[in-house]
């Protein structure tokens, strides 16, 4: 599974980041930034909620 993000459609909220810091990154002004495209299985559970959380869909999950 991978957890990708389409930078044009974040804005900044950093609301993703809280259930999943070992896989989003926020950069100096709260944008997102994937530390690790590739979840591990044990992190699924984590990145499912931060794509959640995104308030403009900007994450999703992937093959």
């Amino acid at each position: 599974m991978k957890l990708l993000l389409d930078s044009t459609r974040c804005q900044g909220y950093g609301l993703c980041q809280e259930p999943a810091p070992e896989l989003i990154a926020l950069d100096d002004w709260g944008y997102a930034q994937v530390r690790a495209a590739d979840v591990p299985v044990d992190g699924a559970e984590a990145a499912a909620a931060a794509v959640a959380a995104c308030p403009n869909s900007a994450l999703r999950l992937g093959k």
